[in-house]
């Protein structure tokens, strides 16, 4: 077995194995995007609780009985049999697993977010610098094409003076995720600037080169109450008499998913648990929490926040998260000193107040959106990893568990200040 901060700049002679903790939608993709590398990494062995899942994973990846793992601590109990390791758990589940695998010697990718509070968080952080594995985060959105590009084009615009970003959920997105589905209740899951947005507040603290010193944030639940219920509604879109007319419509998004790839799709899998049929959507919207009315859920985080962010030199940011948009990619200004640079997930446009000339950029390679792997990013994070493993080369790794630490507390930061109607100080 191998440690990175034994190897730094050799290349090993053999691929690196890569255990997954947690084989669910996100576990999985990283496993896959891994298995395309098979000259540099190969996955060895997998921990879910899932019966189904476990073993599709296992058949998928060619796994042996033997290494196909129930609980996670159940392959910890076998010490370490591989190089590295995903963590892929629920949120909630993060720190134990984290803490076992790292203090048996591996490395290791954790989803985002790191932790569902602060306070695990933060202990995430302390057992990487107790132990000295790297603990690699996955706020993808460091990763991408289009990010790589427009750092490189900040110069241009002098010295950044304030930023405006918004994150657009997306309207049947937010329905899906956050109200009908696992990230609707804060005390089943985390609050959604955490759980959608920690990415966002990351990236800008990327950007900006700088640390947060005043945060202040507004936002609540506005919509998705029993209050705004319309009247004819029922408790499920089957049984509802205004169904039709609803954009909301669980009825219309899964059947569409049916039919269409891309987001709603994936959505249709998560709905019906992976068959696409007509018979398990209809029994999804019958009998699962996926085919209830919006306006009668138990949802309870916000559906929309905005977030003041002001960091050192006083250079200041603001995020909207809203879910009351077309599902598309995220818009950000940046205001400099000589010029202004707009980007939407794909084309930059760099303004110069010398020249008064817009320059225009597409960071796609193919000609397509940011819609799918996070704009390039999945693969370029897995990418990263594997190479910093491989090729002792720790310096791929962008999102590193301290920075990501620091950024989450922007973010828990941020929720306390929309609580307590409040500025807080970092």
């Amino acid at each position: 077995m191998i440690n990175l901060r034994d190897h730094v700049g050799e290349v090993l002679d053999r691929p690196i194995t890569l255990a997954v903790v947690g084989a669910g939608a996100r576990g999985a993709a990283y496993a896959e995007l891994a298995a395309s590398w098979p000259e540099r990494v190969r996955v060895v062995a997998v921990a879910e609780p899932v019966e189904e899942v476990r073993s599709r994973f296992a058949v998928r990846h060619g796994l042996p009985y033997s290494m196909a793992f129930g609980d996670w601590r159940d392959l910890a109990a076998r010490g370490r049999i591989a190089d590295a390791v995903i963590v892929a758990t629920l949120d909630a589940d993060h720190l134990a697993p984290a803490r076992v695998l790292a203090e048996q010697g591996y490395d290791i990718l954790l989803e985002k977010p790191i932790a569902p509070t602060e306070a695990d968080t933060v202990a995430i952080g302390e057992v990487a610098a107790r132990t000295g594995a790297m603990i690699a985060v996955c706020h993808v959105m460091r990763y991408t094409p289009y990010t790589r590009r427009l750092r490189r084009e900040l110069p241009r615009i002098g010295d950044i003076v304030s930023i405006e970003h918004l994150e657009p959920v997306g309207w049947y997105h937010f329905a899906h995720s956050f109200v009908r589905g696992s990230w609707r209740r804060t005390d089943e899951s985390t609050f959604a600037l955490l759980a959608k947005s920690c990415h966002d507040i990351d990236w800008l603290g990327h950007l900006v080169g700088r640390r947060v010193e005043r945060v202040s944030s507004f936002g609540g639940l506005r919509h998705f109450r029993a209050d705004q219920r319309p009247e004819g509604a029922g408790e499920r879109c089957l049984e509802c008499r205004i169904e039709r007319s609803c954009p909301y419509s669980a009825v219309r998004l899964y059947t569409t998913g049916l039919r269409e790839g891309g987001t709603k799709r994936y959505f249709t899998r998560v709905a019906t648990g992976g068959v696409l049929t007509e018979e398990a959507v209809t029994r999804a919207l019958a009998e699962g929490p996926y085919g209830r009315c919006v306006y009668a859920s138990d949802n309870d985080v916000v559906d929309h926040q905005v977030v003041n962010l002001e960091y050192e030199d006083g250079v200041t940011a603001s995020f909207t998260m809203t879910a009351f948009t077309p599902l598309e990619n995220r818009h950000t200004k940046i205001f400099g000193t000589r010029g202004q640079l707009t980007g939407d997930g794909r084309f930059i446009h760099v303004y110069d107040f010398l020249s008064e000339q817009t320059t225009t950029i597409d960071t796609s390679v193919d000609g397509s959106s940011a819609a799918e792997g996070h704009a390039g990013g999945d693969a370029a994070l897995m990418e990263a990893f594997v190479l910093a493993l491989h090729e002792g080369r720790p310096e791929l790794v962008l999102s590193g568990i301290q920075e990501s630490v620091d950024s989450h507390q922007v973010v828990f930061a941020a929720e306390r200040a929309r609580r307590t109607a409040t500025v807080q100080t970092l």
